[in-house]
């Protein structure tokens, strides 16, 4: 629990998304890394490997306390599911609200050995259904990441002279040099500063592409493919994938070049999908100008992300029609 100061706000006036997410690991790290030492055997720390979808349900403000509260809500032979709730408080007038809502994996790797995966305490549920129901979520997570690896050839290449509204003109990339205070007890990156960063590449984008204010929405899923060592030079690059009227999917991924290490060659390290608002200066949306597609690869994509907008659409649908038969 913390306050929110200026240096936490973004150009709208709110909360950074970035900063958020971090809270929200930072969390998950503290309630897994405890669970995972609970018992005698080989110390460890638990180190961010997925989040799945977050929305952003609402703002923090500024001056406002940010509540952040976690629970273990599955265990697997070598990870561990927690579940992260976001509350902000408004000490003036005592007014709460939920603000963000998120699920994280973590695998809990060796103090001694880095690449060292350790078995993970179970934990005690109060019904069957409940242990069922995470093995389930397990596996649907389980095959995502494996399927979003196998995609993740892809570059962002500069264009020359782009049009506005391409995926060429909003395009961005960040260079950022892996320091000792953006890194875990084991040497390698903490998710959050990682997720950070990612937020700040994809709200560059976004902004380029609509010239006004923008917040982050929602999340897709966050996939960590490897860890990245302290010394490594990062490199975080963003691409807009979809536009519907009124929102913006961004495709961001992290490449890690081991600066120090001459044995290894660039790598995937991380991938994700932002989904952007753009809003006027009262805060209301404002329609998101059309993306304009001019090669097949960029088709191909912006057909996939209106896939996945449509799925989000319909499951957020379904939600409210169970929820008003209650």
């Amino acid at each position: 629990r913390r306050i929110m100061r200026p240096d936490d706000a973004n150009v709208a006036g709110n909360v950074h998304g970035g900063t958020i997410l971090k809270m929200i690991e930072e969390a998950g790290a503290i309630i897994s890394t405890r669970h995972c030492n609970s018992q005698a055997g080989e110390p460890c720390v638990a180190a961010l490997a997925r989040v799945e979808r977050t929305d952003f349900l609402s703002p923090v403000c500024i001056g406002e306390v940010a509540n952040v509260s976690a629970e273990i809500t599955y265990t697997s032979r070598h990870s561990v599911e927690v579940q992260v709730n976001v509350m902000s408080e408004n000490i003036l007038t005592g007014a709460k609200k939920v603000t963000n809502k998120a699920t994280l994996w973590y695998v809990p790797l060796s103090l001694k050995n880095v690449n060292k995966v350790l078995e993970v305490p179970p934990i005690q549920y109060a019904r069957q259904e409940q242990e069922d129901e995470g093995k389930k979520r397990y596996e649907e997570q389980k095959l995502d990441r494996l399927e979003t690896k196998q995609r993740n050839g892809d570059v962002i290449f500069p264009v020359i002279n782009p049009e506005p509204h391409t995926v060429g003109y909003s395009q961005s990339s960040l260079i950022h040099l892996v320091g000792p205070s953006d890194c875990t007890l084991l040497g390698f990156v903490h998710g959050g500063v990682t997720m950070k960063l990612m937020d700040e590449v994809a709200g560059i984008v976004a902004a380029r592409h609509c010239k006004t204010n923008i917040v982050t929405a929602s999340v897709d899923a966050i996939n960590f493919h490897e860890k990245i060592k302290k010394g490594s030079v990062i490199t975080i690059s963003g691409r807009m994938t979809f536009t519907s009227n009124k929102s913006m999917e961004i495709e961001v991924f992290v490449d890690a070049d081991p600066f120090v290490d001459d044995s290894r060659e660039r790598y995937r390290a991380v991938s994700a999908f932002f989904t952007y608002v753009s809003l006027s200066k009262d805060g209301k949306p404002l329609p998101v100008p059309q993306l304009l597609t001019e090669t097949e690869d960029e088709k191909r994509r912006f057909e996939e992300g209106k896939g996945r907008y449509l799925q989000t659409k319909a499951k957020r649908q379904a939600q409210m029609q169970q929820a008003a038969q209650q």
